[in-house]
Protein backbone atom coordinates (compact mmCIF):
# COMPACT_ATOMS: atom_id res chain seq x y z
CA UNK A 1 0.00 0.00 0.00
CA UNK A 2 1.27 3.52 -0.99
CA UNK A 3 2.17 5.51 2.16
CA UNK A 4 0.06 8.11 0.92
CA UNK A 5 -2.62 6.35 -0.04
CA UNK A 6 -6.17 7.13 2.33
CA UNK A 7 -7.13 4.21 4.09
CA UNK A 8 -9.99 2.30 3.28
CA UNK A 9 -13.10 1.62 5.38
CA UNK A 10 -12.49 -1.38 7.90
CA UNK A 11 -15.02 -3.83 7.90
CA UNK A 12 -15.55 -6.38 11.22
CA UNK A 13 -16.46 -9.92 10.37
CA UNK A 14 -19.71 -9.52 12.72
CA UNK A 15 -22.70 -8.12 11.20
CA UNK A 16 -22.52 -4.21 10.62
CA UNK A 17 -24.60 -0.88 11.19
CA UNK A 18 -24.88 -0.29 7.71
CA UNK A 19 -27.30 1.22 5.09
CA UNK A 20 -30.36 -1.11 4.68
CA UNK A 21 -29.87 -0.92 1.01
CA UNK A 22 -32.42 -1.03 -1.83
CA UNK A 23 -33.07 -4.34 -2.02
CA UNK A 24 -33.66 -4.14 2.03
CA UNK A 25 -36.74 -6.93 2.50
CA UNK A 26 -36.18 -8.96 -0.18
CA UNK A 27 -35.52 -12.35 0.34
CA UNK A 28 -33.11 -14.76 -2.19
CA UNK A 29 -32.52 -18.07 -2.10
CA UNK A 30 -29.56 -18.89 -4.31
CA UNK A 31 -28.53 -22.52 -5.23
CA UNK A 32 -26.09 -23.74 -7.59
CA UNK A 33 -22.17 -23.16 -7.01
CA UNK A 34 -19.12 -21.66 -8.45
CA UNK A 35 -19.37 -18.37 -10.10
CA UNK A 36 -22.68 -17.13 -12.58
CA UNK A 37 -25.50 -17.97 -9.97
CA UNK A 38 -23.35 -17.10 -7.12
CA UNK A 39 -22.07 -13.73 -8.49
CA UNK A 40 -25.48 -12.46 -9.24
CA UNK A 41 -26.76 -13.53 -5.69
CA UNK A 42 -23.71 -11.43 -4.18
CA UNK A 43 -24.73 -8.30 -6.10
CA UNK A 44 -28.30 -8.53 -4.87
CA UNK A 45 -26.95 -9.31 -1.43
CA UNK A 46 -24.59 -6.11 -1.56
CA UNK A 47 -27.64 -3.80 -2.34
CA UNK A 48 -29.84 -5.47 1.30
CA UNK A 49 -31.24 -8.61 -0.40
CA UNK A 50 -31.52 -11.64 2.52
CA UNK A 51 -29.33 -14.32 0.24
CA UNK A 52 -29.65 -17.74 2.04
CA UNK A 53 -27.09 -19.69 -0.20
CA UNK A 54 -27.62 -23.67 -0.25
CA UNK A 55 -24.66 -25.28 -0.69
CA UNK A 56 -23.96 -29.39 -0.22
CA UNK A 57 -22.92 -30.70 3.02
CA UNK A 58 -18.93 -31.73 3.34
CA UNK A 59 -17.44 -29.77 0.80
CA UNK A 60 -19.77 -27.11 0.40
CA UNK A 61 -19.59 -24.92 -2.58
CA UNK A 62 -16.56 -25.42 -4.53
CA UNK A 63 -15.15 -21.96 -5.17
CA UNK A 64 -14.51 -21.94 -1.17
CA UNK A 65 -11.23 -23.95 -2.42
CA UNK A 66 -10.50 -22.02 -5.63
CA UNK A 67 -6.53 -20.74 -6.26
CA UNK A 68 -5.29 -18.99 -3.17
CA UNK A 69 -6.64 -20.32 0.09
CA UNK A 70 -6.26 -18.82 3.41
CA UNK A 71 -6.59 -21.37 6.61
CA UNK A 72 -8.25 -23.59 3.82
CA UNK A 73 -10.65 -21.37 2.54
CA UNK A 74 -10.25 -19.45 -0.73
CA UNK A 75 -9.88 -15.46 -0.44
CA UNK A 76 -12.28 -15.39 -3.43
CA UNK A 77 -15.30 -17.02 -1.28
CA UNK A 78 -15.03 -13.77 0.96
CA UNK A 79 -16.08 -11.41 -2.30
CA UNK A 80 -18.00 -13.93 -4.23
CA UNK A 81 -20.11 -14.70 -1.03
CA UNK A 82 -19.99 -11.89 1.33
CA UNK A 83 -23.13 -10.67 2.68
CA UNK A 84 -25.01 -14.04 2.69
CA UNK A 85 -25.80 -16.96 4.79
CA UNK A 86 -24.87 -20.19 4.57
CA UNK A 87 -27.39 -23.45 4.49
CA UNK A 88 -25.57 -26.66 4.62
CA UNK A 89 -28.18 -29.16 2.75
CA UNK A 90 -28.23 -32.19 1.14
CA UNK A 91 -30.24 -31.83 -2.31
CA UNK A 92 -30.52 -35.24 -3.14
CA UNK A 93 -32.54 -36.31 -0.49
CA UNK A 94 -36.75 -35.84 -0.38
CA UNK A 95 -36.48 -33.75 2.85
CA UNK A 96 -33.46 -31.17 1.53
CA UNK A 97 -35.93 -30.83 -1.25
CA UNK A 98 -39.10 -29.96 1.30
CA UNK A 99 -36.98 -27.59 3.29
CA UNK A 100 -36.29 -25.99 -0.22
CA UNK A 101 -39.98 -25.95 -1.23
CA UNK A 102 -40.49 -24.22 2.02
CA UNK A 103 -38.13 -21.59 1.60
CA UNK A 104 -39.42 -20.84 -1.99
CA UNK A 105 -42.64 -20.52 -0.92
CA UNK A 106 -41.21 -17.23 1.46
CA UNK A 107 -38.81 -16.34 -1.19
CA UNK A 108 -39.01 -13.40 -3.85
CA UNK A 109 -36.14 -14.76 -5.76
CA UNK A 110 -34.41 -18.20 -6.30
CA UNK A 111 -31.20 -18.22 -8.20
CA UNK A 112 -29.81 -21.68 -9.59
CA UNK A 113 -27.36 -22.42 -12.18
CA UNK A 114 -27.11 -26.49 -12.68
CA UNK A 115 -27.63 -27.83 -15.47
CA UNK A 116 -31.10 -27.83 -17.37
CA UNK A 117 -33.06 -30.41 -15.75
CA UNK A 118 -31.34 -30.75 -12.47
CA UNK A 119 -34.02 -28.85 -10.64
CA UNK A 120 -36.68 -31.29 -12.19
CA UNK A 121 -35.18 -34.15 -11.15
CA UNK A 122 -35.61 -32.83 -7.91
CA UNK A 123 -39.16 -31.97 -8.23
CA UNK A 124 -37.76 -28.38 -8.01
CA UNK A 125 -38.19 -27.21 -11.57
CA UNK A 126 -40.61 -23.59 -12.21
CA UNK A 127 -44.27 -25.70 -11.98
CA UNK A 128 -43.61 -26.96 -8.75
CA UNK A 129 -42.04 -23.57 -7.34
CA UNK A 130 -44.50 -21.33 -9.12
CA UNK A 131 -47.27 -23.57 -8.18
CA UNK A 132 -45.94 -22.65 -4.40
CA UNK A 133 -45.24 -19.54 -4.73
CA UNK A 134 -47.34 -17.63 -7.99
CA UNK A 135 -44.91 -14.64 -7.33
CA UNK A 136 -41.80 -16.29 -7.45
CA UNK A 137 -39.18 -15.01 -9.90
CA UNK A 138 -36.93 -17.54 -10.88
CA UNK A 139 -33.64 -17.02 -12.14
CA UNK A 140 -31.90 -19.81 -14.17
CA UNK A 141 -28.15 -19.52 -15.77
CA UNK A 142 -26.64 -22.35 -17.70
CA UNK A 143 -24.34 -22.76 -20.64
CA UNK A 144 -26.77 -22.62 -23.53
CA UNK A 145 -30.25 -22.17 -22.12
CA UNK A 146 -33.29 -24.14 -21.01
CA UNK A 147 -34.10 -24.74 -24.67
CA UNK A 148 -32.53 -25.25 -27.79
CA UNK A 149 -30.64 -28.89 -29.08
CA UNK A 150 -27.64 -27.72 -27.02
CA UNK A 151 -29.87 -27.52 -23.99
CA UNK A 152 -28.10 -30.74 -22.59
CA UNK A 153 -24.32 -30.02 -23.39
CA UNK A 154 -22.30 -29.14 -20.53
CA UNK A 155 -21.35 -25.87 -20.82
CA UNK A 156 -18.74 -23.67 -19.23
CA UNK A 157 -17.47 -19.68 -19.41
CA UNK A 158 -14.89 -20.54 -21.40
CA UNK A 159 -16.97 -22.26 -23.52
CA UNK A 160 -19.58 -19.98 -23.87
CA UNK A 161 -16.79 -17.18 -24.50
CA UNK A 162 -15.88 -19.31 -27.65
CA UNK A 163 -19.03 -19.50 -29.16
CA UNK A 164 -20.38 -15.96 -28.16
CA UNK A 165 -17.41 -14.71 -30.88
CA UNK A 166 -15.35 -13.20 -28.44
CA UNK A 167 -12.24 -15.67 -28.15
CA UNK A 168 -11.83 -15.58 -31.77
CA UNK A 169 -10.91 -12.06 -31.39
CA UNK A 170 -8.96 -12.08 -28.17
CA UNK A 171 -5.02 -12.64 -30.11
CA UNK A 172 -3.05 -10.55 -31.81
CA UNK A 173 -3.13 -11.58 -35.85
CA UNK A 174 -2.45 -15.35 -36.69
CA UNK A 175 -1.54 -16.19 -33.41
CA UNK A 176 -3.63 -18.96 -30.83
CA UNK A 177 -6.57 -16.79 -29.21
CA UNK A 178 -6.34 -16.27 -25.41
CA UNK A 179 -8.56 -16.28 -23.06
CA UNK A 180 -9.92 -13.35 -21.21
CA UNK A 181 -7.93 -13.43 -17.73
CA UNK A 182 -10.95 -13.26 -15.43
CA UNK A 183 -14.01 -15.58 -16.19
CA UNK A 184 -15.98 -12.91 -18.21
CA UNK A 185 -18.52 -15.05 -19.72
CA UNK A 186 -19.74 -16.23 -16.39
CA UNK A 187 -19.67 -12.73 -14.90
CA UNK A 188 -21.86 -11.26 -18.34
CA UNK A 189 -24.40 -14.00 -18.11
CA UNK A 190 -24.83 -13.37 -14.03
CA UNK A 191 -25.06 -9.43 -14.73
CA UNK A 192 -28.21 -10.14 -17.79
CA UNK A 193 -29.75 -12.28 -15.15
CA UNK A 194 -29.57 -9.77 -12.66
CA UNK A 195 -30.92 -7.21 -15.36
CA UNK A 196 -33.73 -9.90 -15.81
CA UNK A 197 -34.47 -10.03 -11.82
CA UNK A 198 -34.85 -6.72 -11.24
CA UNK A 199 -37.19 -6.20 -14.70
CA UNK A 200 -38.77 -9.25 -13.52
CA UNK A 201 -39.64 -7.55 -9.41
CA UNK A 202 -40.69 -4.60 -11.41
CA UNK A 203 -43.06 -6.06 -13.62
CA UNK A 204 -44.49 -8.16 -10.39
CA UNK A 205 -46.05 -5.10 -9.03
CA UNK A 206 -48.36 -4.45 -12.19
CA UNK A 207 -49.20 -8.59 -12.58
CA UNK A 208 -48.65 -9.79 -8.31
CA UNK A 209 -47.24 -12.81 -10.75
CA UNK A 210 -43.51 -13.94 -10.73
CA UNK A 211 -41.81 -15.77 -14.11
CA UNK A 212 -38.58 -17.82 -15.27
CA UNK A 213 -35.86 -15.46 -16.55
CA UNK A 214 -33.51 -17.74 -19.06
CA UNK A 215 -29.81 -16.83 -19.24
CA UNK A 216 -27.43 -18.60 -21.26
CA UNK A 217 -23.91 -17.76 -21.31
CA UNK A 218 -23.08 -17.67 -24.65
CA UNK A 219 -26.20 -15.27 -24.87
CA UNK A 220 -24.75 -13.24 -22.44
CA UNK A 221 -21.73 -12.96 -24.55
CA UNK A 222 -22.95 -12.81 -28.12
CA UNK A 223 -25.30 -9.85 -26.57
CA UNK A 224 -22.04 -7.86 -25.82
CA UNK A 225 -20.08 -8.33 -29.19
CA UNK A 226 -21.62 -4.97 -30.84
CA UNK A 227 -21.17 -4.68 -34.57
CA UNK A 228 -20.19 -8.19 -35.08
CA UNK A 229 -23.13 -9.51 -36.73
CA UNK A 230 -24.35 -6.76 -38.76
CA UNK A 231 -21.27 -6.27 -40.28
CA UNK A 232 -21.23 -9.98 -42.13
CA UNK A 233 -24.98 -9.87 -42.40
CA UNK A 234 -24.31 -6.43 -44.42
CA UNK A 235 -20.90 -6.96 -45.71
CA UNK A 236 -20.06 -10.69 -45.56
CA UNK A 237 -17.29 -9.25 -43.79
CA UNK A 238 -15.72 -11.43 -40.68
CA UNK A 239 -14.08 -9.63 -37.96
CA UNK A 240 -10.80 -10.99 -37.09
CA UNK A 241 -8.15 -10.74 -34.26
CA UNK A 242 -6.71 -7.34 -34.12
CA UNK A 243 -4.37 -7.53 -31.12
CA UNK A 244 -4.72 -4.45 -29.19
CA UNK A 245 -5.69 -2.37 -32.12
CA UNK A 246 -9.65 -1.19 -32.19
CA UNK A 247 -10.39 -2.59 -35.37
CA UNK A 248 -12.19 0.41 -37.50
CA UNK A 249 -11.63 2.55 -34.85
CA UNK A 250 -8.40 4.60 -35.06
CA UNK A 251 -6.41 5.64 -33.50
CA UNK A 252 -6.84 3.49 -30.70
CA UNK A 253 -3.65 0.70 -29.42
CA UNK A 254 -1.31 -0.25 -27.16
CA UNK A 255 1.99 1.51 -28.16
CA UNK A 256 5.46 0.30 -26.32
CA UNK A 257 7.37 3.42 -24.22
CA UNK A 258 10.60 2.61 -22.77
CA UNK A 259 9.90 0.86 -19.60
CA UNK A 260 6.42 -0.61 -21.14
CA UNK A 261 3.10 0.15 -22.62
CA UNK A 262 0.64 2.68 -23.02
CA UNK A 263 -3.00 3.02 -24.14
CA UNK A 264 -4.27 5.32 -26.12
CA UNK A 265 -7.41 6.39 -27.52
CA UNK A 266 -6.81 9.61 -29.80
CA UNK A 267 -10.36 8.38 -31.92
CA UNK A 268 -12.42 11.77 -31.46
CA UNK A 269 -11.65 14.11 -34.53
CA UNK A 270 -10.42 16.81 -32.25
CA UNK A 271 -8.32 14.54 -30.02
CA UNK A 272 -7.08 13.38 -32.91
CA UNK A 273 -5.46 16.93 -33.91
CA UNK A 274 -4.34 17.27 -30.27
CA UNK A 275 -2.30 14.09 -29.65
CA UNK A 276 -1.05 14.75 -33.50
CA UNK A 277 0.02 17.89 -31.83
CA UNK A 278 1.54 16.80 -28.29
CA UNK A 279 3.54 14.26 -30.41
CA UNK A 280 4.92 16.84 -32.80
CA UNK A 281 2.95 15.62 -36.29
CA UNK A 282 0.95 18.55 -36.91
CA UNK A 283 1.09 17.92 -40.36
CA UNK A 284 -1.07 14.69 -39.65
CA UNK A 285 -3.17 16.61 -37.22
CA UNK A 286 -4.14 19.16 -40.12
CA UNK A 287 -4.62 16.84 -42.49
CA UNK A 288 -7.83 16.57 -44.82
CA UNK A 289 -7.96 13.11 -45.25
CA UNK A 290 -7.14 12.22 -41.82
CA UNK A 291 -10.02 15.05 -40.55
CA UNK A 292 -12.25 11.84 -39.82
CA UNK A 293 -12.33 8.43 -38.31
CA UNK A 294 -12.97 6.73 -42.24
CA UNK A 295 -9.89 8.58 -43.20
CA UNK A 296 -8.26 7.38 -40.32
CA UNK A 297 -8.58 3.79 -40.96
CA UNK A 298 -7.63 3.75 -44.08
CA UNK A 299 -4.27 5.26 -42.84
CA UNK A 300 -4.25 3.25 -39.38
CA UNK A 301 -0.37 2.28 -39.94
CA UNK A 302 0.56 5.50 -40.79
CA UNK A 303 -0.62 6.64 -37.68
CA UNK A 304 0.23 3.98 -35.30
CA UNK A 305 3.89 3.96 -36.67
CA UNK A 306 3.98 7.71 -35.79
CA UNK A 307 2.64 7.32 -32.10
CA UNK A 308 4.67 4.38 -31.78
CA UNK A 309 8.16 6.29 -32.83
CA UNK A 310 7.28 8.99 -29.95
CA UNK A 311 6.34 6.72 -27.43
CA UNK A 312 9.31 4.75 -27.96
CA UNK A 313 11.83 7.26 -26.90
CA UNK A 314 9.68 8.20 -23.95
CA UNK A 315 9.06 6.53 -20.58
CA UNK A 316 4.99 5.72 -19.25
CA UNK A 317 5.33 8.45 -17.27
CA UNK A 318 6.23 11.16 -19.60
CA UNK A 319 3.58 9.89 -22.22
CA UNK A 320 0.73 9.97 -19.38
CA UNK A 321 2.34 13.71 -18.60
CA UNK A 322 2.08 14.89 -22.26
CA UNK A 323 -1.19 13.24 -22.95
CA UNK A 324 -2.84 14.31 -19.98
CA UNK A 325 -1.94 18.20 -20.99
CA UNK A 326 -3.05 17.66 -23.99
CA UNK A 327 -6.53 16.39 -23.00
CA UNK A 328 -6.01 13.10 -24.92
CA UNK A 329 -7.53 10.04 -23.04
CA UNK A 330 -4.51 7.33 -22.24
CA UNK A 331 -3.39 5.08 -19.72
CA UNK A 332 -1.13 2.69 -18.60
CA UNK A 333 -1.35 -0.54 -17.80
CA UNK A 334 -2.38 -1.76 -14.34
CA UNK A 335 -1.19 -4.84 -12.41
CA UNK A 336 -2.86 -5.52 -9.13
CA UNK A 337 -0.16 -4.13 -7.51
CA UNK A 338 -1.22 -0.87 -9.28
CA UNK A 339 -4.55 -1.34 -8.16
CA UNK A 340 -3.70 -1.61 -4.10
CA UNK A 341 -1.72 1.54 -4.33
CA UNK A 342 -3.96 4.05 -6.78
CA UNK A 343 -5.70 6.70 -4.39
CA UNK A 344 -8.48 6.98 -7.10
CA UNK A 345 -9.39 3.40 -6.27
CA UNK A 346 -9.56 4.25 -2.43
CA UNK A 347 -10.59 7.90 -3.02
CA UNK A 348 -14.03 5.76 -4.44
CA UNK A 349 -13.95 3.03 -1.87
CA UNK A 350 -13.06 0.23 -4.65
CA UNK A 351 -10.81 -1.07 -2.33
CA UNK A 352 -12.36 -1.98 1.01
CA UNK A 353 -10.98 -4.02 4.32
CA UNK A 354 -12.09 -6.33 5.87
CA UNK A 355 -11.77 -8.31 9.49
CA UNK A 356 -11.27 -11.79 9.44
CA UNK A 357 -12.80 -14.41 11.96
CA UNK A 358 -9.16 -14.88 12.92
CA UNK A 359 -8.56 -11.21 13.56
CA UNK A 360 -6.34 -11.28 10.25
CA UNK A 361 -6.89 -8.12 7.61
CA UNK A 362 -7.94 -8.94 4.14
CA UNK A 363 -8.76 -6.44 1.47
CA UNK A 364 -11.30 -6.45 -1.14
CA UNK A 365 -13.25 -5.05 -3.93
CA UNK A 366 -15.83 -2.42 -3.31
CA UNK A 367 -19.92 -2.32 -4.31
CA UNK A 368 -21.06 -1.14 -7.54
CA UNK A 369 -22.84 0.59 -9.04
CA UNK A 370 -22.45 3.40 -6.45
CA UNK A 371 -26.14 4.41 -5.63
CA UNK A 372 -26.35 8.34 -3.69
CA UNK A 373 -29.23 7.57 -1.15
CA UNK A 374 -29.39 3.97 -0.77
CA UNK A 375 -25.69 2.50 -1.46
CA UNK A 376 -24.86 -0.93 -1.56
CA UNK A 377 -22.98 -2.25 1.56
CA UNK A 378 -20.63 -5.07 3.17
CA UNK A 379 -22.62 -6.09 5.99
CA UNK A 380 -21.16 -9.34 6.95
CA UNK A 381 -18.53 -11.34 5.38
CA UNK A 382 -18.84 -14.90 3.48
CA UNK A 383 -20.30 -17.30 5.73
CA UNK A 384 -18.09 -20.69 7.52
CA UNK A 385 -20.09 -23.66 5.38
CA UNK A 386 -23.36 -24.46 7.04
CA UNK A 387 -22.92 -21.27 9.68
CA UNK A 388 -26.88 -20.53 9.68
CA UNK A 389 -28.39 -23.68 8.80
CA UNK A 390 -29.92 -23.54 11.97
CA UNK A 391 -31.23 -20.34 12.20
CA UNK A 392 -32.66 -20.37 8.46
CA UNK A 393 -34.44 -23.83 9.54
CA UNK A 394 -36.02 -22.29 12.62
CA UNK A 395 -36.73 -19.06 10.90
CA UNK A 396 -39.34 -22.13 8.92
CA UNK A 397 -40.79 -22.93 12.01
CA UNK A 398 -38.70 -25.88 12.95
CA UNK A 399 -37.90 -26.97 16.03
CA UNK A 400 -34.39 -28.04 17.75
CA UNK A 401 -35.51 -31.44 17.70
CA UNK A 402 -36.72 -31.65 14.09
CA UNK A 403 -33.18 -29.75 12.93
CA UNK A 404 -31.14 -32.19 15.30
CA UNK A 405 -33.06 -35.35 13.31
CA UNK A 406 -32.19 -33.58 10.21
CA UNK A 407 -28.57 -33.19 10.94
CA UNK A 408 -28.51 -37.00 12.62
CA UNK A 409 -29.98 -38.04 8.88
CA UNK A 410 -27.25 -36.19 6.59
CA UNK A 411 -29.93 -33.94 5.37
CA UNK A 412 -28.18 -30.99 6.73
CA UNK A 413 -24.77 -30.41 7.88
Amino acid sequence: MSETSPTPATHPSATLDAPLGPLAGLKVLELGQLIAGPFAAKTLADFGADVVKIEPPGAGDPLRRWRLLKDGTSVWWQVQSRNKRSLALDLRQPEAQDVVRALAREADVLIENFRPGAMEGWGLGPDALLALNPRLVMLRISGYGQSGPYRDKPGFGVVAEAMGGLRHLTAEPGQVPVRVGVSIGDTLASLHGVIGVLMALYERERSGRGQVIDVALYEAVFNCMESLLPEYSAFGVVREPAGSALPGIAPSNAYRCRDGYVLVAGNGDSIFRRLMHAIGRDDLGSDPALADNAGRVARVAEIDAAIGAWTLERSVAEVLAALDAAEVPAGRIYTVADIAADPHYRSRGMIERITLADGSALEVPGIVPKLSRTPGAHRRNAPALGADTDAVLRELGLSDEQIAELRARGVIA
